[in-house]
């Protein structure tokens, strides 16, 4: 890899790719170079994680690495990302480091690391951090070397922090959450209780082996089973750490977060919370979204596909809901990182405040279908700029007109181009896809 950070912070095979020899040099070049910019005063970082097996030992090496370099530390435990997020900033610690790797299957696993505030690091922080693992340090000694600490009352916290964003409580609701046997497995099941709601919590017993194992926001199938043996109202799906969530109206169907989105948009601008009516979301997001919020008067923003991407768009505009397709939604007001808790409670919230089953609010927006071919090329630059390529692109377009979509995006880490075609019907969507991927496949 080019660089040590990701899109989501530092991530592979656990006690190999990720080991703790890496995860104790990360932690603590972060002091150092927090310390270099500061060092009147004492630094203090949480740490949490989720509860796959890997996070023990990282845990560890990643305490040893901060206190090596003179910080503080507060474990806040097994806690979904959101929450170490918002213990950071409102403990006004310098630094906050989550042990997880989200949705990737239990061997894997990630640390991602928050600034002042609970937001995430810039990339020229990030490079820096990358840059100076390889120094050799000169470590505190004495009284100066850092100590540890626990926060017992860390979930109760979080959990008093979602219910004072909640508008209203959820009295009569009836809903099951699949926790994914992650880092939601108290809090999801606590906090939608307390709002108000009948719960039935799925998937909430980790052994830290059994994370993410054909369950969570992934793979909804069970939870679409359950909604309706219980004759649920709703149901939940979090992944690994649950910074993200779908959800499965009563007859359990999905609703994706593109959904997810287009209904919370129009709760917030009939609450006055849609801050220039605008929503922002990734160029993979559905022309389903792009249709319903024109329709309504709301406009849409595109980013390129990541939640950092969404991140700076919204704060740069100033806006208040953004959010990914897979139903990674960030809402600045309340969060300074995507919330899957936060999401659920406030999509709950507006099937109180409206009085309609989540059918009919997601209903809102239509669902395009949607192809995607992944090509093998020998160059994706130059497949993408072909102009055989163009000119296919073109015709395409031409034909689809307002009810399509064309999208070419070479891959990140290989050599591809993926090919996405929206179209009204799969068949149309399918053939404009493959006849695309054929030209692109043909450059050389």
């Amino acid at each position: 890899m080019s660089r040590l950070f990701g899109t989501d912070g530092v991530r592979g095979l656990a006690n190999s790719d990720l080991g703790p020899e890496l995860a104790m040099s990360l932690a603590s070049t972060a002091a150092r170079v927090l310390y270099d910019r500061d060092d009147s005063r004492r630094r203090i970082a949480l740490v949490g994680r989720d509860p796959r097996a890997s996070g023990e030992m990282l845990e560890a090496a990643v305490t040893a690495g901060l206190t090596s370099a003179g910080a503080d530390v507060v474990r806040v435990g097994v806690l979904p990302t959101p929450a170490v997020a918002r213990l950071v900033a409102d403990t006004g610690a310098d630094l906050g480091v989550m042990i997880s790797a989200s949705h990737n299957p239990m061997p894997d696993n990630g640390i991602k690391l928050f600034a002042a505030g609970g937001h995430k690091l810039a990339d020229a922080l990030e490079d820096e951090i990358a840059e100076r693992m390889t120094e050799t340090p000169v470590r505190p000694v004495g009284e100066h070397v850092g100590r540890v600490r626990d926060m017992p009352d860390a979930l109760d916290r979080y959990v008093d922090y979602l219910l004072a964003a909640t508008p209203g409580s959820l009295h009569g609701l009836r809903v099951v959450v699949d926790c994914a046997h992650g880092a939601a497995f108290r809090a999801a099941p606590e906090a939608y209780r307390r709002a108000g709601a009948e719960v039935v919590a799925l998937h909430a017993e980790p052994d830290g082996l059994n994370i993410n194992a054909d369950v969570g926001s992934t793979r909804p199938e069970r939870l679409r089973e359950a909604v309706v043996e219980h004759g649920a109202d709703l149901g939940i799906a979090h992944d690994g750490d649950a910074d993200r969530c779908v959800a499965v109206d009563a007859t359990g169907e999905l609703v994706d977060g593109d959904q997810l989105l287009a209904i919370l948009a129009l709760a917030m601008r009939d609450s006055g919370e849609l801050a220039g009516q605008t929503v922002v979301a990734t160029v993979m997001s559905n022309l389903g979204l792009h249709l319903a919020m024109r329709e309504h008067g709301v406009e849409l923003r595109t980013t390129a596909v990541g939640d950092r991407y969404v991140l700076e768009e919204l704060r740069d505009g100033g806006f208040s809901l953004g959010g990914e397709q897979s139903g990674h939604i960030v809402l600045p007001d309340h969060a300074t990182t995507g919330d899957g808790l936060l999401t659920a409670l406030r999509l709950m919230s507006r099937m109180v405040a409206a009085g309609a089953p989540l059918a009919e609010l997601a209903g809102t927006m239509t669902r395009l279908p949607q192809s995607l071919v992944n090509v093998s090329v020998s160059d994706k630059t130059t497949a993408v700029n072909a102009p055989a390529v163009s000119e296919a692109v073109a015709d395409a377009e031409s034909e689809l007109g307002e009810q399509g979509r064309v999208l070419l995006r070479p891959s990140g880490t290989e050599q591809l181009v993926r090919v996405m075609v929206e179209a009204p019907t799969a068949e149309c969507a399918k053939r404009t896809a493959e006849r695309l991927a054929e030209v692109v496949g043909s450059i050389r």
